[in-house]
């Protein structure tokens, strides 16, 4: 890591690249003396606020993160809340992905980002939706959706326990208390299935959609985890030469004209 990369100055000419341990002491906010006796285990066991200082100061990832706890003999505390900023390298990914619909969300189903091809398979065009709206999980639940069929309540069963699993991982965040909140409220199904208390990581999975201009769809969704974010990249792709395939390159003329259209 370079000095400029965390907002200090480069400081002429460096015997050895990175950050010296002055600055690493600076952005912790600690003393000198006390980060060099960290580094020869000549001090106090850290507390939790010493080492997240630091993990902030060295803008280490989710990984490092946990590793610098475990290394100091201290559970790892859980961040604030799901993170929101989708990494640029992603971001270039989904402008490359014309062919399938991908879309960016993080752990409690709020959509980050998506490419065309996905706003074109969410008819209507997601774009003119408030940010607040912009959950996964309050459309699959909104009560006008709530088609009870099989395959409906077990892809609910999947993402209900995977709420649950992010609500352990946050368990100060708000946000996705007032979403269990709400949606324990408004849709019986949700209700229902998170009476169950069962905790999973949604993996990929297979969904079924009837498309207005296409037409329906079996869909293969391809989950890409972002370990550093707490987020996931979802591919939706069909078996080539399928019906639903062809749907797909249907949808890539129509559903982006459609997108393309004034009004």
């Amino acid at each position: 890591m370079r000095p400029e990369d965390v907002g200090l100055p480069s400081g002429g000419n460096r015997r050895t690249p990175g950050l010296r341990r002055e600055e690493v002491a600076q952005l912790a906010r600690i003393s000198v003396d006390y980060y060099v006796r960290l580094e020869q285990a000549r001090g106090p066991h850290p507390s939790p606020q010493v080492l997240e200082s630091l993990s902030q100061a060295l803008r280490l990832s989710a990984a490092e993160r946990s590793h610098l706890f475990h290394l100091a003999g201290s559970a790892p505390r859980p961040g604030a809340g799901p993170r929101s900023d989708v990494p640029a390298g992603i971001l270039h990914l989904l402008d490359r992905l014309d062919d399938s619909p991908a879309v960016v969300v993080d752990a409690k189903y709020d959509v980050l980002a998506w490419n065309p091809m996905w706003a074109a398979l969410m008819s209507p065009d997601p774009s003119g939706v408030p940010p607040a709206r912009l959950n996964s999980l309050r459309g699959f639940f909104a009560p006008e959706a709530a088609a009870f069929a099989a395959e409906h309540v077990e892809f609910g069963r999947q993402v209900v326990a995977d709420l649950r699993a992010a609500a352990a991982r946050y368990p100060d965040d708000v946000e996705i208390r007032r979403l269990i909140s709400d949606l324990s409220t408004s849709s019986v199904l949700f209700g229902e299935l998170w009476k169950k208390h069962e905790i999973n990581v949604q993996r990929s999975t297979s969904k079924h959609i009837d498309h207005p201009v296409v037409g329906e769809m079996n869909l293969d969704c391809e989950t890409l985890y972002i370990p550093d974010r707490d987020q996931r990249l979802v591919l939706y792709t069909a078996v080539p030469g399928s019906p639903s395939h062809q749907a797909l390159a249907l949808l890539k003329v129509v559903g982006l004209q459609n997108l393309s259209s004034p009004g």
